[in-house]
């Protein structure tokens, strides 16, 4: 094609600034010590320098489309398919039962909107209380168009009630979709009793399990579910990446038509990203009972230190959590006003209420729980991971004291005796 562009305008191309790279002083540190105390691992982690390795020798030497049948075409369909099993074995899952997705979100929804699609006379669909924003958007959508969805209720802890779940699942509920972990509070779901229920009615069970790998042992194949979302980023890889695991003998209708992933999620395969989840997973598995032995050990920590301070609630304490969240609230000082403060102080963490342009909205997972909307707005997460040191949390613990300590005594200064 003859080139029409002209000398000035060519010029003036070349001539335009380009994008700046990320200074270095603005990078956030992967280390301990070296930046501040990062405890926001439930949101998303630092890829690990052999994740970011793998992933860069794939797109330097298996560029190539794994579809194409050509001998660089089959070098990286390899590598693509012994990604998949790298990340089944880790998942305790057959390779045919793993389709590769953009994350845990397009998971959640290929499982949801395929599985109202396999039994369309089914017209109902019960969540959680305390799903995920983006679940919980997709119900309100599919309400619209006419689905029927109910909100499981959970008790003071954030455990979904079996005995209110029991009476809600009939023969017309299609799936049950619910967090194996909640994000918020760390509380683990009784997936075991959920299964069972289900499939007493002829559900379907979903589990997104976003939070669980890296962080408890994880097991597709006793997990009782038929369908289960992870993501690569929450354990040390890449984002842009997940999974959605779905039981041998169940076929889903394709989300995206094409004739990758077995025809059920078409289009070009991310392979640096699908590598990096590989290689994330390896080393997860390698350290799996120390991280959760240390990450427990810091939780405790955190928490005792934490409960010095009068007006501190742990939410979740007397159930089954994952061994790395602690959700609490100080008092009901607003947690966005906590969050600036630590911040300032250089500690990373965040909240489940929702940031608007009025302030700050209450924690629908909170307020599920039972607690006023003031408490709810209270809420603190702090999310560890295998880096975080007994001296970041010993930092974290004065930094509280100095920090939260006086806006405690000023709150209860100003309640009535």
């Amino acid at each position: 094609m003859k080139d029409t562009e002209s000398p000035d305008v060519r010029a003036e191309r070349r001539a335009a600034p380009k994008p700046a790279r990320i200074p270095s002083g603005d990078r956030l540190a992967y280390s301990p010590g070296e930046g501040p105390i990062y405890l926001d691992h439930n949101a998303t982690t630092a890829p690990a320098p052999e994740v970011l390795r793998e992933m860069l020798d794939a797109l330097e030497l298996a560029w190539a489309n794994p579809s194409s049948t050509h001998a660089a075409g089959q070098r990286a369909r390899r590598l693509l398919v012994d990604a998949r099993a790298r990340v089944a074995h880790f998942l305790g899952c057959q390779a045919s039962e793993l389709i590769f997705t953009s994350g845990a979100t397009e998971a959640n929804h290929m499982a949801v909107l395929g599985a109202l699609r396999l039994t369309p006379q089914r017209r109902r669909l019960l969540l959680s209380a305390v799903e995920h924003p983006g679940l919980l958007a997709l119900g309100e959508r599919l309400s619209g168009e006419g689905f029927t969805v109910d909100l499981l209720p959970v008790d003071r802890q954030g455990r979904i009630d079996l005995q209110a779940t029991a009476a809600l699942i009939k023969s017309d509920v299609a799936l049950v979709s619910v967090m194996g972990a909640n994000n918020e509070t760390g509380v683990l779901m009784p997936i075991p009793g959920l299964a069972e229920l289900s499939h007493a009615a002829g559900a379907l069970l979903h589990v997104d399990a976003t939070q669980c790998p890296g962080k408890q042992p994880f097991d597709f194949a006793t997990l009782g579910a038929d369908l289960a979302s992870v993501s690569a980023h929450k354990l040390r890889g890449p984002k842009g990446v997940g999974a959605l695991l779905i039981k041998n003998g169940l076929t889903l209708p394709a989300l995206f038509s094409g004739r990758q992933e077995r025809q059920r999620r078409g289009g070009t395969e991310n392979l640096p990203g699908i590598v990096g989840f590989a290689a994330a997973c390896e080393l997860a598995a390698a350290t799996l009972g120390a991280d959760i032995s240390h990450m427990a050990a810091l939780q405790q920590q955190l928490e005792a230190g934490l409960k010095t301070l009068a007006g501190t609630h742990i939410y979740g304490e007397s159930v089954p959590r994952l061994p790395n969240t602690c959700c609490l609230r100080f008092g009901t000082l607003d947690s966005e006003l906590v969050l600036n403060r630590l911040e300032r102080a250089g500690v990373l963490a965040s909240s489940g209420a929702a940031c608007s342009a009025g302030g700050t909205q209450p924690s629908h997972v909170l307020l599920a729980m039972g607690e006023s909307a003031a408490q709810a707005r209270a809420g603190i997460r702090f999310s560890m991971g295998p880096g975080n040191t007994a001296e970041e949390i010993r930092e974290l613990i004065a930094i509280v004291r100095r920090v939260v300590g006086p806006l405690l005594q000023e709150q209860a200064e100003l309640l009535p005796a």
